[in-house]
């Protein structure tokens, strides 16, 4: 049986435990990425049902609209402002977690760059993932 993925915000008021395993596991250069991680893009583990996800703690949120129309939502904490997941209103089961909120980081492992279209010279990303100018066919 593998460990449930937990993790939380910098001060402990949010908390997470999820007993899926990842579905897709991306580092993002869009703006909205961007912008919520204050680099040059957000490194995220997206899980198949919210169903799976013990979630403790009230989090705030800001929508946004992306490239595609739809609508998602940054959730972090009111209390220290960490990023803590993601929901997307077109795609409501997935539960995506920024991959620094896990307490075990190191259980991220990148699958491939999206929005590359986006991305900077000076933010470097392993370059054996694949990349794509958006998010890869499904």
């Amino acid at each position: 049986m593998k460990l449930p993925y937990s993790g939380g915000c910098a001060c402990g008021e949010i908390r997470y435990n999820i007993s899926d395993e990842p579905i897709f596991m991306n580092d993002c250069q869009c703006r909205d990425c961007q912008r919520m991680s204050g680099t040059g893009h957000g490194s995220y583990l997206t899980f198949p049902s919210r169903n799976n996800v013990k979630l403790n703690g009230e989090a705030a949120y800001f929508d946004m609209v992306g490239d595609s129309g739809n609508t998602k939502a940054g959730h972090f904490c009111p209390k220290c402002g960490s990023p803590v997941y993601l929901t997307f209103a077109a795609m409501p089961e997935l539960f995506t977690v920024h991959a620094a909120s896990l307490d075990e980081p190191s259980r991220y492992k990148p699958q491939v760059v999206t929005y590359v279209m986006r991305g900077y010279d000076w933010d470097h990303l392993d370059p054996s993932l694949p990349k794509f100018d958006k998010m890869p066919p499904a």
